[in-house]
């Protein structure tokens, strides 16, 4: 009786653990990575502004499921903030010139295609890329392993590099922070971002290559290649929520590209 009640009490304790966790924080990272791909691959087949806002609007109603919080979602959403403008203006001065033009320079011709393709790339920079925020926060490296290895049944020597570089990322945003606090103790941070930004890199990349050296190593020393059948500290299967969360991805994809054909906007890898 008292193990039956211990064994009761555990399973009430974790289901009222998982009832105070965002909802995707519940679901399986196997499952969170499949609905990303099914997301975002078939926003590839088509360069238009109208699934690509529609995708990134229904995206932003999944933000509050992930557990990040605005300023930490903005924080996290800053390269590809930094990166959509760049492809855009690349777009409007070297895409298809067609229509109207307003401004040529060399190979750089501005029309009204490219405007609109520069638009509509800017547009899918940001439908693309915010999905990755929000279906990988918080991802936990072990268990996306188990996910890979019991889900997808893929071979261990995969799944255990996968887990030691994911685990690899946080040492090496701890490596950067450091970096940066040494130098400011040092009296080298106070100016020159740009050069300050290149040494921490090159720095960086040292740490990262020694590190790997060594973790490859000893991971090879404790027999983590071995060609042998592993078994699993926890199990990792699909739910309900997890099949919710692939049709709800699927979803997304579908009404975006729908909408888009029935608006007359869609436009197969840019071609009108």
């Amino acid at each position: 009786m008292t193990e039956v009640g211990s064994a009761g009490t555990a399973e009430g304790t974790q289901s009222a653990e998982q009832s105070k966790q965002p909802f995707l924080a519940t679901v399986n990272p196997v499952a969170r990575v499949l609905g990303l791909f099914l997301l975002t691959t078939p926003l590839l087949i088509s360069i238009d502004w109208v699934s690509a806002v529609v995708a990134l609007v229904c995206t932003l109603f999944l933000v509050p499921l992930s557990g990040l919080g605005f300023r930490r979602f903005l924080g996290r959403s800053l390269p590809l903030l930094i990166a959509a403008p760049i492809s855009g203006i690349s777009m409007a001065l070297y895409g298809n010139p067609e229509g109207k033009e307003y401004f040529s320079f060399l190979l750089a011709h501005v029309t009204d295609n490219s405007i609109s393709l520069a638009i509509a790339i800017m547009l899918r920079v940001l439908a693309i890329g915010t999905p990755v925020i929000v279906l990988t926060a918080n991802i936990d490296p072990t268990d996306l392993g188990n996910g890979l290895a019991q889900v997808l049944k893929l071979p261990s020597r995969f799944v255990l590099a996968t887990v030691a570089s994911l685990r690899l990322v946080g040492l090496f945003i701890s490596d950067w922070q450091a970096l940066t606090r040494a130098r400011r103790a040092r009296g080298l941070g106070d100016h020159g971002a740009i050069r300050r930004t290149i040494s921490q890199v090159f720095a960086l990349l040292v740490f990262a290559l020694r590190r790997g050296t060594k973790l490859a190593t000893a991971m090879e020393a404790r027999g983590f290649g071995a060609p042998i059948k592993r078994t699993w500290w926890h199990t990792s299967t699909l739910a309900a929520r997890d099949y919710v969360t692939m049709a709800a991805c699927l979803a997304i994809a579908v009404a975006a590209i729908g909408i888009s054909v029935w608006a007359g906007e869609f436009r197969f890898l840019g071609v009108a």
